[in-house]
C-alpha cells in the first residue's frame, strides 16, 4: 500500500507556529517561545503521521533512517531546538540560574526572537518538501538476496575503507575520501547490527573490531560530532531488534556524551592541536580531565550549550547586517556552488571554497578579516542571505524535497530500505543530516549522487543486484 496523500490544509498547519510567532513579534520573549515550541509541534505533527501518514511498508522502528525521521530530527533539531540555552543567556541566566536583576540587551533579544522565527519557518518548509515527495514503498527496479545481506554489508565496510584512503592520497580528489569513509562506517555499523541478532560470531567479532576502530578515530579527531554520530547510529540500527535495551542504554549514553564531551574536546585540542603531545596521549589526558570533572575555562559546559551547541549567535549577526549594510546575494551563492562542484584535479587553480564562503562572513562583520578563525554559515543562514524569508522558504523546501527524492531513488536502485536508505543514502549523503554552507553541501550532494550511480553499476555488473 502506497503512502496516502494528505489533505492540503494540513500542510498549511505546519506554518501556523511561524505565523503566530510573527503576529506577536512585538513581544520578543513570547514570540521566541511560540517559534521554539512550534518546532516541537511540527515534529509531533509529522512524526505521528497527522499531516501525512507514515509509510506503512515497514514498522516505524524499521524506517528511522528515512529523511522524515533522521534528517528532520538531526537537521531541524540542531537548527531550531538548541537555541534555548542562548536565549536563557540573553535573558541573564548562567548555569540555569539568574543572578538577581540583570539588564537585558533588548536589541539582542529582538534579533534572537527574529532568528528563531526564521528557524521555525525553515523547519516547516523543510518538512513540506519531504512530505510532498514522500511516496512509499518505492517501486523496486532491482533486488538483492536478503540471505546475503549480513556478509554484503561487512564486505562494503572492508572495501570502502581502503578506497577512502586511496582518494585521500590522490591530489584534488580528497573530497571522495569523506564519502567512502562515511560509507565504510555506516556499512560496518549496520553489519554489526545485523550480525548480533543473527548470532554470527565471526561477523560479530570482525564488526565489533571495525566499530571500535572507527570509534577510536572519532575520539582522536578533536570533534564532538563523529563521537555522537557513531553512538547514535549504532543505537538506531539495533533499535528494531532490541527496543528496550537501546532505549535504556543509548539515550542516557548520548546525554552523558553531551555533558562530558565539551571538557574532553577542550583538553584534547589544547594538547594535540598545540603539538604538546600525540593523539593517544592527548586522548588519555582528556579522558582523565573529563572523569575528574575539570571544566574550568571558557569552554565550560554552559559556554558550550550557549555558544557552540547552537549557531544562533552567528545568525543574529548576519540578520543584523543583511540587508541593512550588505544586500541580499540573490543567486550568487548558487553560482559559486556550481564552481565548487568542479574537482580540483581538473581545475588546479579553482578558487578555494572556504575562502569564497568566508568572504560573506567578513562582509557581515561576524569575525575580523585578519583573525585566524573559521566561521562558516549554516544552510539556513545562506538561504536567508540569498533572499530573506522567501529565500528560507524556497531553499529549505528544496532541501527537504531533494533529500526525500534521493532516498527514494536509492531504494529503487538498491532493492529497498536496507541497502538503499540505511546504507547508501545514510553513508553517502550524511552531510544532509546537518547541512553546511551552500558550496560545501551542493558539491558533496552532487558527487555523492554520481558515486551512488557508480556503485549501482558495479553491483549490477557483479550480479549482486538483479533486476526485479
Amino acid at each position: 500500500m502506497r503512502t496516502n496523500q494528505a489533505p492540503l490544509e494540513r500542510f498549511f498547519i505546519l506554518f501556523l507556529p511561524w505565523g503566530l510567532s510573527f503576529l506577536f513579534k512585538g513581544d520578543p520573549v513570547l514570540s521566541y517561545f511560540i517559534a521554539w515550541l512550534g518546532s516541537f509541534l511540527i515534529f509531533w505533527l509529522t512524526l505521528s503521521g497527522w499531516v501525512k501518514p507514515i509509510p506503512a511498508d515497514r514498522s516505524t522502528a524499521g524506517q528511522l533512517m528515512r529523511p522524515i525521521f533522521l534528517v528532520q530530527i538531526i537537521f531541524a533539531g540542531y537548527m531550531a531546538c538548541t537555541s534555548i540555552f542562548y536565549f536563557m543567556d540573553v535573558m541573564g541566566y548562567e548555569n540555569f540560574v539568574k543572578p538577581g536583576y540583570i539588564l537585558v540587551d533588548q536589541e539582542k533579544l529582538l534579533l534572537t526572537a527574529q532568528c528563531q522565527r526564521y528557524y521555525c519557518l525553515g523547519h516547516a518548509s523543510l518538512v513540506l518538501g519531504m512530505l510532498i515527495f514522500m511516496d512509499y514503498p518505492a517501486k523496486k527496479i532491482y533486488q538483492v538476496d536478503t540471505q546475503k545481506l549480513a556478509n554484503l554489508l561487512m564486505l562494503f565496510a572492508m572495501i570502502s575503507f581502503p578506497v577512502s584512503i586511496l582518494f585521500l592520497r590522490i591530489p584534488g580528489l580528497s573530497q571522495f575520501y569523506y564519502q567512502f569513509n562515511s560509507l565504510s562506517f555506516i556499512a560496518g555499523t549496520l553489519a554489526l547490527a545485523f550480525a548480533i541478532p543473527l548470532k554470527k560470531i565471526g561477523n560479530t567479532l570482525v564488526c565489533i573490531g571495525f566499530y571500535c576502530f572507527n570509534f577510536y578515530q572519532s575520539l582522536i579527531s578533536g570533534f564532538k560530532e563523529p563521537i555522537i554520530v557513531s553512538v547514535m547510529v549504532l543505537g538506531i540500527f539495533l533499535y528494531p531488534s532490541y527496543k528496550k535495551a537501546v532505549t535504556f542504554t543509548f539515550i542516557p549514553l548520548l546525554l552523558l556524551l553531551f555533558i562530558f564531551l565539551p571538557t574532553y574536546n577542550r583538553v584534547f585540542r589544547q594538547n594535540a592541536w598545540a603539538g604538546n603531545s600525540n593523539a593517544s596521549e592527548a586522548s588519555q589526558l582528556a579522558l582523565d580531565a573529563t572523569l575528574n570533572n575539570d571544566i574550568e575555562g571558557d569552554d565550560s559546559n554552559w559556554s558550550f550549550l550557549v555558544n557552540r551547541l547552537s549557531e544562533i549567535d552567528m545568525f543574529t549577526r548576519f540578520v543584523q547586517s543583511t540587508p541593512k549594510q550588505v544586500d541580499y546575494y540573490g543567486f550568487t551563492l548558487l553560482k559559486q556552488s556550481g564552481t565548487a562542484i568542479i574537482p580540483r584535479i581538473f581545475w588546479p587553480y579553482k578558487p578555494i571554497t572556504e575562502e569564497m564562503i568566508m568572504e560573506r562572513v567578513y562582509n557581515a562583520g561576524v569575525i575580523n578579516r585578519f583573525s585566524n578563525v573559521s566561521a562558516k554559515p549554516a544552510f539556513i543562514v545562506d538561504a536567508y542571505l540569498s533572499g530573506g524569508a522567501l529565500g528560507i522558504i524556497l531553499c529549505l523546501f528544496a532541501y527537504g524535497a531533494i533529500a526525500q527524492l534521493i532516498a527514494l531513488q536509492a531504494e529503487k536502485l538498491f532493492g529497498g530500505y536496507i541497502l538503499g536508505t540505511a546504507l547508501i543514502f545514510s553513508g553517502l549523503f550524511q552531510i544532509m543530516w546537518r547541512g553546511l554552507s551552500f558550496e560545501f553541501l551542493i558539491n558533496s550532494v552532487f558527487w555523492s549522487y554520481i558515486t551512488m550511480l557508480i556503485i549501482h553499476k558495479i553491483l549490477t555488473a557483479t550480479h549482486i543486484l538483479q533486476k526485479v
